[in-house]
């Protein structure tokens, strides 16, 4: 009996230890080609998938760009138009002032001259008071002659107020206001026989027309 009989044991396969190693060795291996074959396409699916949400979120951001922009062009034209209008609003705003400042400037000679018609027509009694005094010969020296002298030449220089109407001037309805008439051989046509209240004018406008008596031919 040999030895390895002879101890109860019997010695293992030095083969069998071989394969069982080679068997070891070799599981490890596939396992590591198994997983080396697998690993790419998970690498690929996780590059697409990364790249898919990189593009959606491109669309997004794009999409909300394009949203912005669209409000804010939409603002913009707003704001212009506002503007147009604020400036087309002012300048008709300008143009009525322009037009009331040269109405105005325009007005006022014919306001001037109006007030100091109104002034002179209520000096107008006084006028005639004067004139009355001087036809009676009232006012032929004193204080009171000279204030008389000084108002009527600062009308007549001041505002070219005179008095018009005298006896055998021509008769202009335009100029007297015939109260009476009658006929007269001496005369060929219609004239002044009597002045009954002179008449007063500021260059070609009468202030008050003279009231007279008329004499017209036979």
């Amino acid at each position: 009996m040999s030895t390895e009989e002879t101890n109860g044991f019997s010695a293992p396969n030095e083969d069998a230890n071989v394969a069982g190693a080679d068997s070891l060795e070799s599981a490890p291996a596939g396992q590591a080609a198994e997983n080396n074959e697998t690993a790419p396409g998970a690498n690929d699916a996780a590059q697409a998938s990364s790249e898919a949400s990189s593009d959606d979120m491109s669309a997004f951001e794009e999409q909300v760009e394009d949203s912005d922009l669209a409000k804010a062009l939409e603002r913009i034209a707003s704001v212009e138009d506002q503007l147009a209008r604020a400036n087309a609003e002012l300048y008709n705003q300008g143009q009525e002032y322009a037009n009331y400042v040269r109405r105005s400037k325009e007005a006022i000679p014919g306001h001037k001259t109006a007030g100091q018609d109104e002034v002179i027509e209520s000096l107008i009694s006084v006028l005639d008071d004067i004139a009355a005094a001087r036809a009676h010969g009232d006012l032929e020296d004193g204080p009171f002659a000279s204030i008389a002298t000084k108002l009527e030449e600062t009308l007549k220089t001041r505002f070219e107020l005179e008095r018009y109407g005298a006896p055998g001037d021509d008769f202009d309805p335009a100029l007297h206001d015939a109260l009476m008439a009658t006929t007269s051989g001496e005369v060929d046509h219609p004239v002044i026989g009597q002045v009954l209240t002179s008449g007063y004018r500021r260059g070609e406008r009468v202030v008050r027309a003279a009231k007279v008596l008329v004499s017209n031919p036979e």
